[in-house]
């Protein structure tokens, strides 16, 4: 990686990007004059649907609103003051959403140090342990932009049982629901009957755009964060969209592009430490699902540390994120070769923003559009058949302790021999993918797979939470670069929980999700290996220990 002290940084509003001139001159041609020469900066901030291609027209037009989203969500202030206010007894927020509608939430509330749970699972086990925990002060936000995720309205309907079998009758229930959806969809219709609080979003801003929305501010705002602060802070930044210098958000994108179309198509995210927690698993979705396809893309791969497995190599681009952090302290750990390629520091309202244009930018070097996500509707359509007609019936091809291993029918019958199949036919140009249908905070253990599996491949490694990464990488497994290998990993439902009104249970719907997923793999001839867990901590440990017993491959 390259030198960060001294290089020139590119700064605007309190967000600075450093490194990223050296990135764009090392490429044959400089990205960077292409762009600004085309006149993409002025272009993009006035909201040109034109610029990924005739194609891509239509989509981008209704699309493109988070360039000012921010201005617009200052109307939404009043009634959040409003609602937050009505519903100062529930101080147990709950978020029910998936990608776009979950991920940026985290982020805020983490990084401002506020509560909210999230829910962004099938699990049984993790949604159990969300209805046990202070059900009657509780209120629930379900966020979905389309109104139809399955994820989410199971969740809801989780919920709204809970109330009732704790008393309530259905206007008490109603109260405890917040619903945040685009104007005229199902959830609208759904919120009226439920006698719901109803917080419209702005229904030009993808999901994955929508931060600054009431997507993002809802549920912050419920859970105390003063989310006026980071409009004022987009509000800033905005105003550099324009420039041809002077514009770190445009020097972020030029450099994604350049390093992508030089073959450094990886970007691994990795944390600083400077007070920005959480940010990568957002841009990870942003970048993943709008430049993931068309056999083309950019890969995320959120890191630990600096100092973590898998933060460098031959065709990964190293981009640090954070606070306010002055160069002089910047800092790439131990590892030899630390620092990193481009660093982002600033407030996080104008990451978002930056975030989002950059992304844009580097959709439209790579000729794809960026606003789609044609394949990640692939493996819905596979879940619903199979919960239609039932899951296919399948035999282990061997077991070792507390793992069922699924495999071809050429590898070899023990976990570690699986494992070396699975990780020594990853070429050098691809990755290995992670996928975890488990329970994120009862199986958190189970990340530590990466930076273990990370320290036996130079490739790649990524980890995902399933369902939530279909709402995020799973574009790019299916639309991007056909070069990945997955592990996929399920778990044994001690206690099942069933979806009220619906004739499967989601333990069911959850296997169901991980099965169809796998099916959209298969069909792509991907190399897939399942190991299912009958006992979930003991697997957990077992994979650990295997994992990191593995030679590492030259």
């Amino acid at each position: 990686m390259s030198e960060l002290h001294g290089q020139p940084v590119e700064a605007a509003a309190g967000l600075s990007v450093r490194g990223a001139d050296a990135v764009d001159q090392a490429a044959a041609a400089s990205t960077r004059t292409a762009v600004t020469t085309a006149g993409i900066p002025g272009k993009l901030a006035a909201k040109d649907p034109t610029l990924w291609g005739p194609e891509a027209q239509d989509e981008a037009r209704i699309r493109l609103g988070w360039v000012d989203t921010h201005t617009r969500s200052r109307e939404l202030l009043p009634q959040l003051a409003e609602l937050t206010s009505e519903l100062a007894d529930l101080d147990h927020v709950v978020l029910c959403g998936m990608g776009g509608s979950s991920l940026a939430p985290e982020v805020i509330a983490r990084t401002l140090g506020r509560p909210l749970t999230i829910l962004d699972t099938t699990d049984p086990g993790q949604i159990r342990a969300a209805l046990a925990d202070r059900l009657e002060r509780t209120v629930v936000v379900v966020a979905s932009k389309s109104g139809s995720t399955v994820e989410t309205d199971s969740q809801r309907r989780a919920y709204w049982q809970a109330f009732l079998d704790a008393g309530m009758s259905e206007a008490e229930a109603g109260r405890h629901f917040v619903i945040v959806t685009d104007p005229g969809s199902p959830l609208a219709a759904t919120a009226a009957e439920m006698g719901a609080f109803t917080v419209l979003a702005d229904p030009n801003v993808g999901g994955r755009f929508a931060a600054l929305t009431a997507f993002g501010l809802v549920p912050t705002a419920l859970a105390g964060v003063e989310v006026a602060e980071l409009l004022d802070q987009a509000e800033a930044f905005a105003g550099s969209l324009a420039a041809e210098r002077d514009n770190p958000a445009l020097a972020l994108g030029a450099a994604l592009g350049a390093a992508a179309t030089a073959g450094r198509d990886k970007v691994a995210l990795v944390s600083d430490g400077s007070g920005i927690d959480g940010l990568g698993d957002w841009a990870e979705q942003l970048i993943a699902e709008s430049t993931g396809k068309s056999g083309i893309g950019i890969l995320p791969v959120v890191v630990e540390s600096p100092t973590s497995p898998g933060a460098t190599g031959a065709d990964i681009l190293t981009i640090s994120y954070g606070g306010a952090l002055t160069a002089g302290e910047l800092s790439g750990g131990e590892r030899a070769g630390g620092t990193p390629d481009v660093a982002v520091n600033g407030p996080l309202g104008a990451q978002f923003l930056a975030w989002e244009y950059a992304v844009a930018v580097a959709g439209v070097v790579l000729g794809i559009d960026t606003f789609n996500q044609p394949n990640v509707t692939e493996s819905k359509e596979n879940t619903n058949k199979i919960l239609a007609s039932g899951a296919p019936t399948e035999q282990p091809s061997f077991t070792e302790g507390a793992i069922e291993v699924y495999a071809p029918a050429d590898v070899p019958n023990d976990l570690a021999g699986a494992l070396r199949w699975l990780i020594d036919g990853v070429d050098d140009d691809g990755y290995l993918a992670v996928m975890a249908y488990l329970d994120r905070g009862a199986d958190a253990e189970a990340a530590r797979l990466r930076p273990a599996l990370a320290e036996a491949i130079n490739p790649p490694v990524t980890f995902g939470w399933g369902p939530r990464f279909l709402h995020s990488t799973g574009q790019y497994h299916k639309g991007g670069p056909q070069v990945g290998s997955f592990l996929q990993l399920t778990g044994t439902v001690d206690v099942d929980l069933p979806v009220p009104g619906k004739p499967y249970s989601f333990g069911e719907l959850q296997a169901a999700q991980a099965a169809g997923d796998r099916q959209a793999l298969a069909d792509r001839k991907r190399p897939v290996l399942r190991l299912h867990l009958t006992d979930r901590s003991a697997g957990v440990a077992q994979l650990l220990e295997a994992a990191g017993a593995l030679p590492k491959r030259r």
